[in-house]
């Protein structure tokens, strides 16, 4: 998916308006320049091409006779005053160029403001264009007034328009550097104010996406600006601080709350296994409701032992009490406390105890309290009748545990978050959610792996990898 940043943003609006706005002035100063320049060459030509001047001039000349016409043609190109300015033509009666100031006469007469010329009302024509010699020219012809209704010739002005089209592409040119200029000035500008924007909002997105994780400790740089970013990360170090203390708050009323749990149902759970046995058996409802009693403790006891470690964990308390371990005892041991249990509801526990030693250096209480986990899922979520495998392997100085059931199975979209705190794929199972994130803390602090895979309604296979003690391992 695209991402659409805030640079990327000011990139496609501040600046794609502003490059429009300065495109449309360049254009609109170099129009108005155009329009400037050429029309001053055309006012220019059209003061000197007046038409009263030209009748006054040539009315003497104007008699019928082609050589008093001709003699005034002569006389009006020799005494051309802006011969610097423009080329001048002078024609008969008969569209034919009887006269001009450089001399000479040009074999192509009917010019495009020639024919506008007897097509105006005003009597002229003019023509913009490129002339033979690839010239820019201004070309006006004016008509002399008619006898009788016949033409008594025309005078045609033609001036040079490369210096004023050179003057027009230099200031077009300067106008578009100066619009380049300010844009770059405009990026520039925009480009430290916005990384003034840009660099701390990431630094807030780091540090909000490690509080969102669980570190409560880190905290946004702030500076002495003054400014609304320079709030939020204030804000938002307020906040980290405030959830800190209500963590730690939680943890500690978890804690406190767990350990006086503790007495109570260690006392119920005696007192309920002493009056089971004292009990006459012919009682039966008594000697049901007392068993009842007392597995509905143990699993309140494991539920409070699982909110202590949860506190132990989110607060950073738990520790490990390490030494050299056999971690087939602890696994023999796991299964042998389940697998009466397991029977009792009709699951069937497959486990052979291997021939080869697994010295493990770890915490034995705790590498059981994986194993009854893990083993008490399988067996949970079996249906009657079903089987738990349980299988050991030694591989590559590691003890692989596999544990496999044929149960419910996990939906895919529930794997990536089962072992995070409090997460149940089902329901409608008795648990608090918080046994395989205990149990994944645990075997991660012995440098181990726990690993779950599952198809739902096929089965669940979970692997717990150790690595095993050896002696290059001492000192």
């Amino acid at each position: 998916m695209f991402k659409m940043t805030i640079t990327k943003r000011w990139l496609l609006s501040t600046i794609l308006v502003i490059s429009l706005i300065l495109i449309a002035v360049a254009g609109s100063v170099s129009f108005v320049l155009h329009e400037y320049y050429y029309g001053a060459s055309k006012d220019k030509i059209e003061s000197i091409g007046h038409v009263s001047s030209l009748s006054n001039f040539f009315s003497t000349y104007i008699n019928g006779v082609s050589e008093s016409f001709s003699t005034g043609a002569r006389l009006y190109v020799e005494n051309f005053e802006y011969s610097h300015l423009c080329e001048v033509w002078v024609y008969d009666g008969n569209g034919n160029v009887i006269a001009t100031n450089t001399g000479y006469l040009p074999q192509e007469t009917q010019t495009e403001d020639y024919k506008a010329a007897f097509l105006s009302a005003s009597g002229k024509g003019e023509w913009f264009g490129v002339h033979s010699s690839g010239e820019s020219v201004y070309a006006m012809t004016v008509l002399l007034p008619r006898t009788d209704g016949i033409s008594n010739g025309a005078v045609r002005f033609i001036t040079s328009l490369e210096d004023i089209e050179e003057q027009w592409r230099n200031l077009t040119i300067l106008v578009c550097f100066i619009c380049v200029f300010a844009l770059l000035l405009v990026i520039v500008s925009g480009l430290f104010f916005i990384r003034s924007i840009v660099r701390p909002l990431n630094q807030l997105n780091v540090v909000t996406k490690r509080i969102a994780a669980g570190d409560f400790s880190v905290r946004a740089e702030t500076s002495a600006n003054g400014d609304e970013i320079n709030d939020l990360c204030q804000s938002i170090n307020y906040m980290s601080e405030e959830i800190t203390r209500t963590d730690q708050l939680k943890n500690d009323f978890i804690s406190t709350v767990s350990h006086e749990l503790r007495t109570p149902l260690t006392a119920i759970k005696g007192w309920s296994e002493t009056l089971r046995d004292v009990v006459p058996r012919e009682n039966e409802m008594l000697v049901n409701g007392l068993q009842v009693i007392e597995e509905e403790t143990q699993r309140l006891y494991l539920l409070v032992e699982d909110l202590l470690d949860f506190s132990k964990i989110e607060s950073g308390r738990m520790s490990l009490r390490l030494s050299l371990i056999d971690l087939l005892a602890e696994l023999d041991m796991a299964v042998y406390v389940l697998r009466d249990r397991a029977t009792r509801e009709g699951i069937h526990i497959e486990y052979e105890s291997p021939e080869f030693a697994a010295p493990v250096m770890g915490d034995a209480d705790r590498i059981k309290q994986v194993f009854v986990n893990l083993i008490d899922n399988a067996v949970k979520y079996s249906p009657i009748g079903e089987t738990v495998y349980i299988q050991v392997d030694s591989v590559d100085n590691e003890i692989v545990i596999s544990i496999r059931d044929n149960g419910c199975g996990i939906a895919e979209k529930d794997l990536p978050k089962i072992k995070e705190m409090f997460y149940k794929a089902n329901v409608s199972v008795k648990g608090s959610g918080i046994g395989l994130a205990v149990c994944d803390e645990i075997v991660n602090r012995h440098g181990g792996t726990l690993t779950i895979t599952s198809e739902l309604n096929v089965g669940t296979l979970v692997i717990v990898r150790l690595p095993l003690y050896t002696k290059s391992k001492e000192g």
